[in-house]
């Protein structure tokens, strides 16, 4: 077999393997936008599995599990901020309050414990192929937040910090996301 013969073959191996890899990728692409528009924030959806590698190789129900694991580091994060007493800007308050915004920011923190926990009963669920209960973990998580925020609704005198605001709502945006693409398994 003479060398340009062997390099022919070699580059005509590299060819095709180029492009079953852009095929795919390109599959793989179309699925996140498809399965994105099903969802209420299409541009978190997409920006969010393009960021994760394994999205390329995933399926609906694996792209479900990405948006799982991105809830879950995000109420991780917020239960980490709740917990580091950032918030707790005390120059306003009288010690009564201050042992009330403690509290609150505690009750707040647990309660994101707890949406982290939802999520992963979700994703358990979306392993075991059991949609509904998995739907139903993920509205349970994303509910969360608001018995944190109500409790400082209750207590006037309190503000709501507006840095837990903006984390609040994209937390829910991103179990908003969740949930469309449980929709398009099509439970």
């Amino acid at each position: 077999m003479s060398s340009n013969y062997f390099y022919f073959l070699l580059i005509l191996v590299f060819l095709i393997s180029l492009q079953l890899t852009l095929s795919t990728s390109s599959s793989s692409i179309d699925l996140i936008q498809k399965t994105c528009k099903n969802t209420k924030y299409y541009d978190l959806c997409v920006s969010s599995l393009k960021s994760d590698s394994t999205s390329l190789k995933a399926d609906t129900k694996g792209l479900a599990t990405i948006m799982i694991r991105v809830g879950m580091a995000n109420a991780t994060a917020t239960n980490s901020f709740l917990s580091s007493k950032f918030l707790l800007n005390t120059t306003n308050y009288t010690n009564n309050d201050v042992v009330l915004m403690k509290k609150l920011l505690k009750d707040c923190a647990d309660k994101y414990a707890l949406a982290t926990n939802a999520l992963q009963d979700s994703l358990q669920d979306l392993n075991n192929e059991v949609y509904d209960y998995a739907y139903m973990h993920v509205m349970a998580a994303e509910d969360y937040p608001n018995v944190c925020h109500n409790g400082f609704r209750r207590n006037p005198g309190l503000t709501y910090p507006p840095q837990l605001a903006i984390r609040e709502d994209g937390f829910k945006h991103i179990c908003d996301v969740v949930l469309g693409i449980l929709d398009a398994l099509g439970w």
